[in-house]
């Protein structure tokens, strides 16, 4: 079985999903898809994409709920990836060493050249993130957009994951998850994020932020109040209104 790296960096690199704002557009998944066909894990296979039996790699998956009843009931679209786990039980299942921990920054990956394709480590992950390739018979998975958010070639305001970087609703963030100082740390505190699944025991680094409660009042959006009628004008000013106003 492989092992995790003995010393790791303080560095977590990993991602918050804001539920709250999520509109299910998929269009993370659909520029997940893109940059990866031809990135780290391409290609990214599709066989028989619109035959009664597709089969197809995605690493971003959006799936959507109905949460609640009555008034309090409402859809909520869940993104759902790698969550790239403190303690992975993907990497530590692995026989041949394939999926590994990166020490630096605490990114999971996966080694095609090591692997075999006996789908242990998606058994073995709780969040079902890992993905069979049946055409080269490996598994694959998110790697964070790796060859781009360290690609010194992107302007550096653009080396984020794809899916972060094409969310119309800035529903995706990406940073250091290891630092309590960083944007992203102090937005999961503010807003209570949260882990996927604690009680599997693997410390997802990705968190989520939940939906906020459902806002019933009149003005509790916070925008500006219509303005009132103006009273209506008296005397012979009201008389040059009326006359105007036909």
């Amino acid at each position: 079985m492989t092992s995790l790296p003995a010393n790791p960096s303080p560095v977590k690199l990993g991602l918050v999903i804001d539920l709250d704002i999520c509109v299910g557009c998929h269009a993370c998944a659909v520029s997940c898809k893109e940059w990866n066909s031809g990135g780290h894990m391409a290609p990214l296979t599709d066989l028989d994409p619109y035959g009664p039996n597709p089969l197809g790699v995605w690493f971003n998956r959006v799936h959507s709920f109905e949460a609640g009843d009555g008034l309090d009931g409402r859809t909520v679209h869940f993104p759902r990836s790698c969550l790239h786990c403190e303690t992975p039980a993907c990497v530590e299942v692995c026989p041949t060493g394939a999926s590994y921990k990166r020490a630096e920054d605490g990114i999971v990956l996966i080694d095609e050249a090591l692997c075999i394709g006996c789908k242990l480590c998606s058994w073995a992950c709780p969040y079902g993130a890992r993905e069979y390739d049946d055409d080269v018979g490996v598994m694959k998975k998110c790697t964070l957009c790796i060859d781009r958010i360290y690609n010194e070639n992107i302007a550096e305001a653009e080396r984020v994951p794809a899916c972060v970087s094409t969310c119309p609703v800035g529903a995706r963030h990406f940073g250091d998850l290891g630092d309590p100082g960083s944007a992203i740390s102090r937005l999961v505190e503010a807003r209570d994020g949260y882990d996927l699944m604690p009680e599997q025991g693997c410390r997802p680094v990705n968190k989520y932020l939940p939906p906020r409660p459902r806002k019933r009042e009149a003005g509790c959006t916070g925008a500006v109040p219509l303005p009132t009628e103006p009273a209506a004008a008296t005397g012979f000013l009201g008389w040059v209104d009326r006359m105007l106003s036909r």
